[in-house]
């Protein structure tokens, strides 16, 4: 149990929820045991607090009754004990605020690291939630405490403030301790730190007012003069004296993840006389610029967020300010000043700094940008040993200038593991200040997705992250993950030694915002409608309406992005933090625009789709592809919202545009979500031609031939829509397994791409219709309608098609025994779909070379192949490309005589592909299985798998897997010493594949001699 003082009386239990304390005199009795916690308070003496003179008839019974309803309250009976010295409450020193308060001054006042000073001194603080003991105030056995702890309160106030003078915090402190010093005009030692902090901010006269005020109250009110220490600084400030100034001010807290940022800016000022750190608000080029210079002789840092208004100081203005920095007078003797036409004050700040080789920091430059650039010049020109390091959202653009973009924090890839978060910028600094927010917080395994997430969403962005680490001790990282859509809400406090601009997510925001004309915030808040970026092409139609005409829209994306609000990369694609992006959605709200904005967004998107579509089946295929890569965040974007609002005609032009590319990139289930939602919205002939093939791709053939035959039904008489939906039903239906329905089907996609004259269509019906001949055993027209493909797709230039047809001519040279030729196929089509993009097709292609190498007995090779294009496979979840891949694992595993690892291999997909009804793949599975039966020495097993192989190859109709079913069976025939019938089988099997033209090839009869031999004894 916790308790609260340090404002209105509160309890709560550790686990932070409140508990309810009822009744006027039982919270009176629980305040009057807090005041000195632990320590007993005779029973008299509290009948005498809660009643006074107006005691009950018997005092200590009604005290008891109070006493009770205490501890139901509290529900924990001996938190609240009796003794013969009376009644006291068991707390521990951490359980009170106002101890813990007490021990955190102890502790603070120990530390000689002004940085640590106050941090501890600002957490005692923050302990405050309003007056001691209020609502108890006025009670007398009150009074002594408040006193104590409101006097202890304000001494811990002015340690903190001389704490933060010395870290070079007086540009906050100045206006922070203009109320309390009002509040309590009289405590010398707290007029002195606000006159300290006036001083050091540039505002010498309001110093020294300061103090006359404070001599005029003393005298008038108590006769008094001023102390000699605040008459001391009082004679400082007159004489600008070098004590009161800190030099380079020291960062708050430690510094993370800028090593190497650090070091470049330091080898940057060796050899560049005006380096520039640039950035978005909030990426810490104040903390770097402090952390560079904190070594170098001579640096002078000078902050001007806080000096001027944007736009309202001209160069004199900020001559003054970095005059006040130096301590440099009106009546200070000066070395030969410049030209005549330099500016008074101008003048003699170059006379001050000709005698120095000083480096000069000059923070937050980004609202004063025209006049820090025209002095920075002058002082560069007038001045050869000055150094200038400049902090600013856009560059000073002066010769000589050296930019160094400050990036975010490093932030973790989605799937980074635990050791690499550790590493990643953005989670060090997170975790770090999480656990200065929540005690004992730690990076772990349990917490490890929702930190990358938070440090992902927040850009990396120090300042954001700071912010919502302090969040942490009340949500817990997973609560503040998920409210991250709120970001501007949640991170709406911060530390309240920042200046008012960084105290909170939107305050940051907003002071960049504020810097920007009218059209740079028109086009800014446009382009937030796009996900992960956009075009130039996309940001002039999207941003370009009223005051904005098309032709400025790059004029003025390269101011925003001169001025880190907008990030580019290479000049390619403009992009917004997301953060960002969340400030200008409400932005763009507010203009009333956001819907319009949207309705642009949404119709350059999808006509990029059906641009596209046509260019990826053809020559231009890789170039498409990787532009709408690039795009598909923003793709999915505007498809997700269509869907969301019910906009059935934009997301039948984005699936029926996207679909081919889908399938390409391997995005099977993706695009079978987004066809099944359009479908929920509308009945489309060519949204469901699609949903079903991908349906099929997945292994789902439920309704299959149902759905496609609907799906014609629904196209009518468009033979341009018809084709390729029958095509691509045809393809997925032979994928799936099912021959007859694919052959129909390819007949349907045959005369609609004749009729129109499609010659894509053309060749990649005829790949199918090879397709088919290969599940028959046609090995004739395998090579007629595959050499027709090749050719069509070859004079196309389409790298998919090529790839798909190598592999069917592949297989043919495979099964005619030319293995040179089928490996140089295989190994061509692993080259053009590594280089589309193709990852699939990778995958299928390298289990391709891997059955060469099998076949040609280079066992290692084979493993190796199969092995990567598992990999692959599975990186993308492709079912069939695993399939393909462990099976092939498998078969090598049998020739290398490893029969366990084979039969688990092939055990694991023969109940999968039943399931398929791919009477092809089964048969090929049983035989396996049963050549490891034989191997074993098992005849029973071996001749009923062989036997249900061989049921599953007629089936097939393919004369090749009888074959193989019939050359089983003969080995389980012989083992079992039926050599007379296992010799026919072998006979039987060498006049089906002599019909279909493929007689074994040498290498393939390794099985076949094993049961030769054995028959011959």
């Amino acid at each position: 149990m916790r308790f609260g003082v340090l404002g209105p009386l509160e309890v709560w239990t550790d686990g932070g929820e409140p508990v309810r304390v009822p009744e006027a005199k039982v919270r009176a009795l629980l305040a009057d045991l807090l005041v000195e916690p632990g320590r007993p308070v005779s029973a008299d003496r509290l009948a005498a607090d809660l009643w006074g003179d107006d005691l009950p008839g018997d005092p200590a019974n009604s005290l008891q009754g109070k006493v009770s309803q205490l501890r139901r309250a509290l529900g924990v009976k001996d938190l609240v004990a009796y003794g013969p010295a009376g009644y006291l409450l068991r707390a521990g020193p951490d359980a009170v605020d106002s101890a813990r308060f007490t021990t955190l001054l102890a502790e603070g006042r120990a530390s000689a690291d002004p940085r640590e000073r106050s941090a501890i001194l600002g957490q005692a603080l923050a302990l405050w939630r309003g007056p001691a003991f209020a609502g108890f105030r006025d009670e007398a056995f009150a009074t002594a405490a408040v006193a104590r702890l409101e006097e202890e309160r304000l001494t811990a106030l002015e340690e903190r403030a001389e704490a933060r003078l010395e870290l070079g915090e007086h540009g906050a402190l100045a206006g922070e301790l203009a109320g309390l010093a009002a509040a309590h005009p009289l405590r010398e030692r707290l007029r002195a730190a606000h006159m300290r902090a006036l001083y050091l901010s540039g505002r010498q006269a309001e110093a020294l007012a300061a103090f006359a005020d404070l001599r005029a109250r003393l005298a008038g009110e108590l006769g008094l003069d001023p102390g000699p220490e605040l008459t001391a600084l009082h004679q400082a400030i007159l004489e600008h004296a070098p004590r009161l100034r800190p030099h380079a001010p020291i960062s708050p807290s430690e510094l993370i993840g800028r090593d190497q940022e650090v070091s470049e800016v330091r080898a940057t000022l060796g050899t560049a006389r005006l380096v520039t750190l640039t950035g978005p608000g909030g990426v810490g080029k104040t903390r770097l610029a402090l952390a560079a210079a904190g070594s170098l002789d001579g640096a002078l840092v000078v902050e001007l967020a806080g000096r001027h208004r944007p736009g309202s100081a001209d160069t004199d203005g900020v001559a003054e300010a970095i005059a006040t920095a130096l301590d440099i007078r009106d009546e200070a003797p000066t070395p030969e000043a410049p030209a005549a036409e330099v500016p008074r004050i101008t003048r003699r700040l170059v006379g001050a700094l000709r005698s120095r080789g000083t480096l000069l920091v000059l923070d937050n430059c980004e609202h004063l940008i025209e006049p820090v650039a025209e002095l920075v010049g002058i002082l560069l020109r007038e001045v050869p040993e000055l150094r200038v390091l400049a902090t600013s959202q856009e560059p000073l653009a002066l010769t000589g200038e050296v930019l160094l973009a400050v990036p975010p924090l490093r932030a973790p890839e989605p799937d980074a593991g635990l050791a690499t978060l550790r590493e990643a910028g953005a989670v060090r600094l997170f975790v770090a200040r999480a656990a200065a927010s929540a005690p004992g917080f730690t990076l772990d395994e349990a917490n490890a997705a929702a930190v990358a997430a938070i440090c992902r969403r927040l850009d990396g962005l120090p300042l954001a992250l700071e912010l919502a680490a302090t969040r942490v001790r009340a949500l817990g990282v997973r609560g503040l993950a998920e409210r991250l859509d709120d970001r501007f809400r949640l991170l709406a406090s911060g530390r309240r030694d920042a200046p008012a601009r960084q105290r909170t997510l939107r305050a940051m925001i907003d002071w960049s915002w504020e810097l920007l004309s009218e059209p740079e915030r028109v086009v800014l808040r446009r382009l937030a409608v796009h996900a992960e970026g956009c075009t130039l092409e996309a940001a002039e139609e999207v941003c370009a309406g009223g005051e904005v005409a098309a032709d400025d829209v790059l004029d003025l994306l390269s101011r925003l992005v001169d001025r880190s609000l907008v990030v580019t990369a290479d000049g390619a694609r403009y992009r917004l933090l997301e953060s960002v992006a969340a400030y200008c959605v409400e932005r763009l709200r507010a203009a009333g625009e956001l819907d319009e904005v949207r309705r642009r967004r949404d119709d350059h998107y999808a006509d990029l789709a059906e641009r596209a579509a046509p260019y990826l089946r053809g020559e231009d295929q890789r170039r498409w592809l990787e532009r709408l890569d690039d795009e598909s965040a923003n793709l999915r974007n505007v498809l997700d919202e269509a869907l969301h609002r019910g906009a059935a005609g934009l997301a039948v032009r984005l699936v029926v545009a996207l679909a081919w590319y889908w399938y390409l990139r391997g995005r099977h289930r993706e695009a079978h979500r987004a066809m099944g939602a359009v479908l929920e919205l509308t009945a489309d002939g060519r949204v469901l031609a699609w949903h079903t093939g991908f349906a099929l791709l997945d292994a789902d053939g439920e309704d299959r031939r149902e759905r496609s035959r609907r799906a014609l039904d629904l196209l009518g008489a468009d033979p341009g829509a018809r084709g390729m939906a029958a095509w691509f039903l045809a393809f997925t239906h032979l994928n799936f397994g099912d021959l007859s329905a694919s052959e129909k089907l390819a007949e349907v996609a045959l005369d609609d791409f004749t009729e129109t004259g499609d010659a894509w269509g053309l060749a990649a019906v005829h790949a199918v219709k090879a397709g088919q001949a290969t599940f028959r055993g046609d090995l004739a027209g395998l090579e007629r309608h595959g050499s027709d493909s090749a050719r069509r797709f070859r004079r196309l230039g389409e790298r998919w098609g090529q790839v798909q047809i190598g592999d069917t001519l592949g297989f043919l040279a495979e099964v005619n025994g030319d293995y040179e030729r089928a490996a140089a196929l295989h190994a061509e089509g692993v080259r053009i779909a590594e280089e589309v993009g193709l990852f699939l097709d990778v995958s299928f292609r390298l289990s391709g070379l891997g059955r060469i190498a099998m076949l040609t007995g280079d066992y290692e090779a084979a493993v190796r192949h199969h092995e990567r294009a598992l990999r692959v496979a599975q990186e993308r979840s492709h079912t069939f490309g695993v399939q393909f891949a462990e099976v092939g694992l498998g078969m090598v595993a049998r020739r290398q005589g490893r029969l366990d690892d084979a039969e688990a291999h092939l055990n694991r997909w023969l109940e999968w592909t039943r399931a398929l009804e791919a009477d092809y793949g089964v048969a090929l599975l049983l035989a396996e299985l049963g050549f490891v039966a034989e191997l074993r020495g098992d005849a029973g097993h071996a001749r009923r798998l062989h036997e249900e192989g061989l049921a599953a190859a007629h089936s097939s109709g393919d004369p090749r897997a009888k074959a193989l079913a019939l050359e089983g069976l003969a080995g389980a025939r012989s083992l079992a010493g039926e050599n007379a019938e296992a010799a026919a089988l072998l006979e039987q099997a060498a006049r089906l594949r002599a019909s279909a033209g493929a007689p074994l090839p040498e290498a393939e009869r390794r099985d076949v001699d094993r049961v030769s031999a054995r028959i011959r004894g």
